[in-house]
Formats: C-alpha cells, sequence, structure tokens
C-alpha cells in the first residue's frame, strides 16, 4: 500500500534510538523527508547515516536539542518553520511512589511528556490547517488507559497531553489534520533493557530471567518489535488515516483487559 506521504516533512521527537527511530525509519521508508532529533549530535549524525545506508535514497536531516529547553524547541522552529507529520516522544521519569512526587518532580514530568508536545503542536498545527494536510502522533503508554502506581508521574504527564490533544483534534480535522496517541507496552527497545536490569538488581535474577518474567504479563507472551510500532506509526500518518482522529492506539500484544 502507497501510503500518500512520499516528500512529506515529518518531525519525529527523541528519535536517535528506541520507539522514536522505529517511527522515523518507517516514516522514511515510506518516502517521507524525516528529521531526527536529540541531545547528542554525533548519535544523531551516526543513526542518520546508517538509515541513508539502509533506505537507499531516504532524505534524512537531524538537529541536536533537548526538547524540554524553550530556546532549544524555538531552534527547532527556526530551522524547520513548516511540517507536515509530527511524531511526539520524549524519556519518561524514572518509576516513583507517592514520596518522591513533590512539586519539583511534577513540574519536571509535565516539562519533558506534556508542555513540549503541545508547544509543538502549538507551532505547526495552524500551518498544517493551511495546506490542508496534517498528521500529529504521540507516543504515550498504555498506562494512560492502566495506570500501574510507580509509573503514576510518567502516566500523569502523558494523560494530560492525551486530553489537550482530545480537544484539539476536534477543532483541527476538517482542515485534514488528524491528531492520535499510541499506547505502548513492552516493545523491545532499550527501555526494556533498562528495565529489565532494574529488575536483575532487584531480584538477583538473570537477564533472560528478568526478560522472561516481563514478556509474561503481556497476554501475546512475547516482547513488541519495533518495526511492528513504527509501521503503526506510519499508516497513522498515511493519508488513509484522515478519517481517525483523537484515538488510542494501543500496541500491548492484546493485553489491556478493558472495552474501551
Amino acid at each position: 500500500m502507497d501510503l500518500g506521504i512520499s516528500g512529506r516533512l515529518a518531525f519525529v521527537c527523541a528519535s536517535s534510538q528506541g520507539l522514536g527511530l522505529a517511527c522515523a525509519t518507517a516514516l522514511a521508508r515510506e518516502g517521507a523527508r524525516v528529521v531526527l532529533n536529540g541531545r547528542d549530535a554525533e548519535k544523531l549524525a551516526r543513526v542518520a547515516d546508517a538509515l541513508r545506508t539502509d533506505l537507499p535514497g531516504a532524505d534524512v536531516d537531524f538537529i541536536a536539542a533537548d526538547l524540554t529547553r524553550p530556546e532549544d524547541r524555538a531552534a527547532i522552529l527556526q530551522r524547520f518553520p513548516k511540517v507536515d507529520i509530527l511524531v511526539t516522544n520524549n524519556a519518561g521519569p524514572p518509576p516513583g511512589a507517592l514520596a518522591d512526587w513533590d512539586e519539583a518532580a511534577l513540574l519536571s514530568a509535565m516539562g519533558a511528556n506534556m508542555i513540549p508536545a503541545v508547544q509543538l503542536i502549538r507551532a505547526w498545527v495552524p500551518g498544517m490547517q493551511t495546506r490542508r494536510f496534517g498528521r500529529v502522533v504521540n507516543i504515550t503508554s498504555a498506562m494512560v488507559k492502566a495506570p500501574h502506581y510507580m509509573m503514576g508521574l510518567s502516566t500523569s504527564a502523558r494523560a494530560g497531553l492525551t486530553a489537550i490533544c482530545k480537544a484539539i483534534s476536534r477543532e483541527v480535522v476538517a482542515d485534514n489534520v488528524t491528531i492520535n496517541n499510541i499506547l505502548p507496552e513492552r516493545i523491545d527497545t532499550p527501555r526494556q533493557e533498562f528495565m529489565a536490569q532494574r529488575l536483575m538488581a532487584r531480584e538477583g535474577i538473570t537477564r533472560d530471567e528478568a526478560r522472561a518474567r516481563a514478556s509474561s504479563t503481556i497476554a501475546a507472551k512475547r516482547f513488541g518489535l519495533p518495526a511492528e510500532f513504527g509501521d503503526a506509526c506510519a499508516f497513522l500518518c498515511s493519508a488513509q488515516a484522515g478519517f481517525i482522529s483523537g484515538q488510542n492506539l494501543q500496541l500491548d500484544g492484546g493485553s489491556y483487559e478493558g472495552l474501551v
């Protein structure tokens, strides 16, 4: 299927690895002009070169910028004043408990996982409306719909992003601008390695045991593949997805127990 996004400019936040890179790869494969983002310029350059090697003819650019810093977001907007596709993403706060969630922790979570996405949407969506094409995909978390105590801080910030984007989506969809969220659970990225190492240290178990314990919580009894996640993102960014907006797509191996 031709997704109809060849030549479209796609900005993918936090895309030097993990879920962001999976989305960037899928979009580049479909012919979109992709801009990678992260804080490490040397790593971004290596990843961009690798993408161009793996996908001959791919148009891949990058910009090193910390999304939590207003001045860095301003630099992004100055260099890329118009984009057609925005994939928002950022690392979440560490696991914690109620005692850890002081005002500084709450503000930090919002500053990483809600505010940057909303500010980029504010900057780019009006132009998308004028040009009559725009796709925004937020990478959030399965825990937005099924919160876990230790991840409450991350869940709260991402749920706030979900709520404001639902409100925005109803206003802009008539201009062929869609806003959707992908809710991942246990996709096999460096984040899962971090969680495995954390479990190994806490429980005194091997890496294989830690990964098996984690994957056993998924109904599919395996981790999701980054390529599966990236392809789902690419479809939501496609010309064919213009009637899908304000939705939460769960990529969780069928694990969510609710109806809606």
